[in-house]
């Protein structure tokens, strides 16, 4: 079994990193998490069991710079861990990493199983909230048994599993100077857009709109109001997405994936509704 350790960073988001820790504790040992909080002022969450807890200096300002320089940290810390380390995950406090139930295997397993040159991504899937049938999360629940469609978007196919030292990318999104490869039985489910009461609860956050997460945050909506008015497919326009973000590339970045024009949401599979 290879050794693996994750981390992140995250700031008043304790909701998602008391998930993050259970669902990654329950699978590598809490004692292999790695949570940076990003200013001293930050508490340790209420469920922080045996993970390593580190506070960091506040990385403020607008947005786009904090971004670059909060995984410019990570890259470090990422470097560090690999020397002791087989492989590291990084990845935001509201993204869970997981391996196709029907397989019958656990991630660390699969992961130990998996050749990995620089860097691997599962297929992103952009957990919505449909309103017409959905209600307010309930955080004591399992997420996927309140929720049950995904937008398909290649913003959330992330190199998030890396076997030698780089440097990830805003929001983790490439790993600079390697190509990204979609493995076939990972999926990497995001949250931050999944209920539309927190979402305008972080509108009223002053601190965020000051720096300039206004547009980031309305950006969000769009994954609801995608999943509340789009008919979803079925899991073959899983298989195809895979497909398509591996040959479509923006020209901006050919080291990240794309799915052009289309917008599709589908219904996410039964046999992920325990999971998380």
């Amino acid at each position: 079994m290879k050794k693996i350790a994750v981390i992140t960073m995250a700031r008043n988001d304790e909701m998602f990193l008391n998930k993050w820790i259970s669902y990654y504790g329950s699978i590598f040992g809490e004692e292999n998490l790695y949570v940076y909080l990003d200013g001293f002022d930050q508490q340790a969450p209420a469920k922080a069991g045996k993970a390593n807890i580190i506070k960091c200096e506040r990385i403020d300002g607008n947005v786009v710079g904090a971004e670059k320089r909060r995984l410019s940290h990570l890259s470090k810390m990422a470097a560090e861990h690999l020397k002791k380390y087989d492989l590291v995950i990084g990845c935001d406090a509201d993204e869970f990493l997981v391996v196709d139930p029907a397989l019958g295997v656990g991630l660390d397993e699969y992961l130990s199983a998996v050749k990995i040159d620089y860097c691997l991504s599962g297929l992103g899937l952009d957990v919505g909230q449909d309103l017409n049938t959905e209600r307010e999360i309930d955080p004591s629940k399992p997420y996927l048994m309140q929720r049950g469609k995904a937008y398909l978007s290649s913003r959330y196919t992330k190199p998030v599993i890396v076997a030698k030292p780089g440097l990830w990318g805003s929001g983790f999104h490439r790993y600079k100077g390697h190509n990204f490869h979609i493995d076939p039985n990972l999926y990497l489910f995001h949250f931050g857009c999944f209920d539309n009461a927190m979402l305008e609860a972080r509108f009223s956050d002053k601190d965020r709109m000051a720096a300039g997460w206004g547009r980031h945050i309305r950006k969000r909506f769009r994954t609801i109001r995608y999943c509340t008015e789009i008919k979803p497919k079925g899991e073959g326009a899983m298989r195809a997405a895979r497909i398509i973000q591996t040959i479509l590339r923006p020209i901006y970045s050919l080291n990240k994936p794309s799915m052009g024009c289309l917008k599709w949401v589908v219904n996410i599979p039964e046999r992920f509704k325990n999971i998380l």
